[in-house]
């Protein structure tokens, strides 16, 4: 695990902490006036451009808010394995705006909520048993695709950046954009801990002063909005009964539907592990049990989302950066977070006053915000050993994404297959990074399987698999030897103190050994642990006392013998990789 010394010094509260309540509340506040403006206006863009009547589109955002700030609430308070544990952001993907506008076209609310219900079932699904695509949805592809979002987003990012009724001065635009930058940059760079924390904010008050000065605010449609006030209307279908469901249109749109779900999740996923990386003051080991909390929660909001009308939603990577710059990672945050955006659904005053903020504005925060997501995104997608194969998955999938995205890569075919889905370059980069994954795994030499029980009266069983393994392999007495005590030592490490001398029928234990160039692979299947051997392998000694050094003994000799130890925990099982070189 790699040293992070700025991570470190930079976070005032940690995930488990708890800060004062006044910080927490105004940083959540914070947090929910930064996320209204995407939250609205994607549901917006999705229904007016599928002709829907104002009072549905209008329901539309406002059932939107309230869900989305429910599952924030979720995420930083756990609901059995629904929620992450950390404070994460929820918001319609962009990518769902097409596909919305054609269900709607096509089958109305109905149609809409079917294939969302689809979609949402197959993701819930898929995080129940997240741990069968370890080998796959790697920290590689997860970070490669968070490199990717900035891409994605960087062409309506540029459009706004001139976003101004062209009566105006040429430099109005420059001149707002590059305040909100200086002053977001700034802060973050030379400013202290309490000051950080109000970065996102007071820059993008210093460019709406500039804005306002020059005129560009739009401070009328603050004036008329009201203070309070609920919208009237629910979908009619409710109302009415549910109307026939076109299921040719259904058959068409759900594929789409279903590869939209695997898009966000691939983003969720991203989303989640990096929030891990920036949420500690010490580096993590990647746990994968909040992905899995992170993907159930999503499903859920998603199913909810087409019952109420609305489009799905997917966590995003927003408050990782959030998180950087303002230094609390604390899970009150997350819950005021929440609730914030619950009472600003009924408040369309703040409303009015988020969405008149002008474009110039918003593209100088949304820049340094993505400049940030990029290197927490390069930062995990090399996390692990990335060796010249690694770098080329990593390397491929950027470029040919980002070539698809600005139409650099055969843009006629791009444009027209699957409806111009590949234009995306998290897509599509998402898409090959995946399936480069998938050929390094396939080509690797074959993996061989013993399967058992987890206690320690199944060792001479296991080692009579490993000297069969030498004598196939030809492998040399020094690396039998190793292979050997890793094997013992791993075991001993999976199993707690009181189950050490204890057959437990219901913990069993699949070891898998591969070659690979230099070195052997060993990966350990066992029932879900408890303690995190990479976490403990990372402070080993730091605390050191006759008990624990006893304890650890074990810990201590793998850490000695193994070139890399990597643990991850799902709801499930735990999978331990120990690499033992030649």
């Amino acid at each position: 695990m790699a040293d992070d010394s700025d991570q470190i010094k930079n976070l005032t509260y940690q995930v488990d902490e708890k800060p004062p309540l006044r910080l927490s509340v105004g940083i959540g506040f914070q947090y929910a006036l930064l996320s209204l403006s995407a939250i609205m206006l994607i549901p917006a863009v999705a229904f007016r451009a599928a002709d829907m009547d104002e009072t549905t589109t209008v329901w539309a955002v406002f059932a939107t808010l309230i869900i989305c700030g429910a599952i924030m609430v979720v995420h930083a308070r756990p609901f059995g394995r629904f929620g992450s544990g950390y404070v994460m952001a929820i918001c319609p993907p962009t990518a769902a705006i097409a596909i919305t506008a054609d269900a709607l076209s096509l089958g109305g609310l109905a149609l809409l909520a079917l294939l969302t219900l689809t979609a949402a079932a197959i993701q819930f699904a898929f995080a129940l048993r997240i741990s069968l695509l370890r080998r796959v949805l790697t920290p590689t592809v997860s970070g490669t695709a968070l490199m990717l979002i900035p891409v994605t987003v960087f062409p309506v990012i540029f459009g706004m950046f001139e976003d101004v009724p062209a009566s105006y001065s040429h430099a109005v635009a420059p001149v707002c954009t590059g305040v909100t930058i200086l002053v977001m940059g700034g802060i973050s760079l030379r400013g202290g801990p309490s000051l950080r924390s109000w970065a996102p904010l007071i820059a993008i008050f210093s460019g709406s002063l500039v804005a306002l000065y020059f005129g560009v605010y739009d401070i009328d449609r603050v004036a008329k909005a009201a203070w309070i006030g609920i919208p009237i209307g629910w979908p009619t279908y409710y109302a009415e009964g549910i109307p026939a469901i076109d299921f040719e249109a259904y058959l068409g749109l759900a594929p789409a539907f279903i590869l939209l779900f695997l898009i966000s999740t691939i983003r969720a996923m991203s989303s989640s592990l990096a929030i891990q990386t920036v949420s500690w003051r010490r580096p993590h080991a990647m746990d994968f049990r909040p992905v899995q909390g992170t993907l159930a929660a999503d499903a859920a909001s998603s199913a909810v989302a087409g019952l109420a009308g609305t489009m799905p939603n997917c966590a995003n990577s927003a408050t990782v950066a959030r998180v950087q710059l303002t230094g609390v990672a604390a899970r009150t945050v997350g819950v005021f977070y929440g609730f914030a955006i619950i009472l600003f659904a009924f408040c369309p005053k703040v409303l009015a006053l988020v969405l008149a903020v002008p474009g110039p504005v918003y593209a100088g925060y949304v820049t340094v915000m993505l400049a940030i997501t990029f290197s927490v995104g390069l930062k995990m997608a090399v996390s692990e050993r990335v060796d010249q194969r690694q770098a080329m998955v990593i390397g491929l999938s950027f470029w040919i994404g980002a070539g698809c995205q600005y139409g650099f890569i055969f843009p006629e075919f791009v444009a027209s297959f699957a409806g111009g889905l590949f234009n995306s370059a998290l897509t599509t980069g998402g898409l090959i990074a995946i399936a480069l994954t998938a050929v390094l795994i396939w080509t690797s030499p074959r993996r061989e399987k013993f399967q058992t029980v987890l206690a320690t009266s199944e060792l001479p069983a296991i080692r009579d698999f490993v000297a069969d393994l030498t004598t196939r392999f030809g492998w040399s007495t020094s690396l039998n030897e190793r292979v050997d005590a890793v094997v013992e030592e791993s075991l001993l490490s999976l199993l707690r103190e009181d189950e050490k001398e204890v057959v437990q029928e219901d913990r069993r234990l699949l070891i898998a050994v591969q070659r690979d160039g230099t070195g052997v692979e060993l990966e350990f299947i066992a029932a879900g642990g408890h303690e995190n051997i990479e976490d403990r392998l990372a402070v080993l000694g730091e605390t050191a006392t006759e008990e624990t050094i006893e304890r650890d003994v074990s810990l201590r000799l793998l850490r000695h013998l193994a070139a890399e130890v990597r643990h991850r925990q799902y709801f499930d099982v735990d999978v331990l990789s120990v690499r033992v070189e030649t």
